[in-house]
């Protein structure tokens, strides 16, 4: 039982990591003014109003996955806003593999808080198809 307890203590430490970078270090970025910072944009092929509501996206996911109730909702949300990440680095000849590691962070962060989620993931499929039609007569 106190495994369990320090796994999802982990899971919170890690989650709290990564919202302190995603909002912290990339999100207060497109949300603050400073120097060079339209050049850089539009280097990325965005303009400073479109990073505005990026960031403003940023934040939104991340407070979702704090959230208890929404955190898998929210690490979905994180997913697909890190595959946008991951594609504009792409595009740009750039180092690729910063977003895409925070993904995987996100998604073993979920999983420390909630075991249901590695459950979930890695299960056979014969015993995901059988908890779903668990109580269903044909």
């Amino acid at each position: 039982m106190k495994s369990n307890k320090k796994l999802t203590i982990a899971g919170w430490i890690l989650s709290g990591l990564l919202a302190l970078m995603l909002i912290g270090a990339s999100a207060s970025g497109k949300l603050t003014s400073w120097e060079g910072k339209s050049e850089m944009f539009a280097k990325m092929g965005w303009s400073e109003d479109v990073m505005f509501w990026i960031g403003i996206v940023e934040v939104t996911v991340t407070v979702l996955f704090l959230i208890p109730r929404t955190s898998f909702i929210g690490a979905i949300l994180l997913a697909a806003y890190l595959g946008g990440a991951t594609a504009t680095h792409v595009r740009m000849e750039e180092p690729f593999f910063i977003p895409i590691i925070v993904g995987i962070a996100v998604w073993v962060a979920l999983g420390l808080r909630n075991p249901a989620v590695f459950r979930m993931a890695f299960a056979p499929q014969s015993v995901l198809h059988s908890t779903e039609t668990a109580g269903h007569s044909d």
